[in-house]
C-alpha cells in the first residue's frame, strides 16, 4: 500500500502563491481609486468653473419640487450618520473630512449622484450642480 504525499513545492511555485497571496491582500486598497479633491475638479472641469459653496449648501438643503432634500437621508450638515428616508437604513457622513471612504470611487461616486438627484430632482444632476455640491461638501470641516 503507498502514501499519498503532498505535491512538492517548487521555489517557483512558492513565488507564484506568495505573488497570488499579496496581489489578494492588496486589492482593497485598488478599489480607492480617487479622492473628494480630484472629484471637484473633475466636475469643476466638466461645468467649466469653480463650485460655489454657498450654493451648494443652498442645493444640499432644498426641496426641489418633492419631498425629498439631500439632506433628508445624508443630514444637514451631512457631518454625521444620516438615514435613508423610506428605508431606514444607515448612511455614513456625507461630507469627506468626516467620512474617509466619501468620494473614494469614481464608479461608485457617478451611480449615487445618478440615483440621487433622479430622487431628488427627477432628473441627473447637472455638472454645475454636483460641482456646487462637492465645493460644499469639501468645505466641511471638523
Amino acid at each position: 500500500m503507498t502514501t499519498a504525499h503532498p505535491p512538492a513545492r517548487t521555489p517557483a511555485l512558492r513565488a507564484a502563491l506568495l505573488s497570488l497571496l499579496l496581489a489578494s491582500a492588496a486589492w482593497p486598497a485598488l478599489a480607492a481609486d480617487t479622492s473628494a479633491a480630484e472629484q471637484l475638479a473633475r466636475w469643476n472641469a466638466a461645468a467649466g468653473a469653480s463650485g460655489n459653496v454657498e450654493r451648494g449648501r443652498i442645493f444640499f438643503a432644498g426641496q426641489h419640487g418633492n419631498d425629498l432634500s439631500c439632506a433628508s437621508c445624508h443630514q444637514a450638515p451631512p457631518t454625521r450618520d444620516g438615514k435613508h428616508a423610506s428605508t431606514g437604513r444607515r448612511i455614513a457622513p456625507l461630507a469627506p473630512a468626516f467620512n474617509p471612504q466619501a468620494f473614494t470611487e469614481t464608479a461608485k461616486v457617478d451611480k449615487w449622484f445618478r440615483r440621487n438627484c433622479k430622487d431628488v430632482l427627477a432628473r441627473e444632476c447637472t455638472p454645475a450642480e454636483k460641482s456646487d455640491l462637492m465645493a460644499y461638501l469639501v468645505s466641511l470641516k471638523p
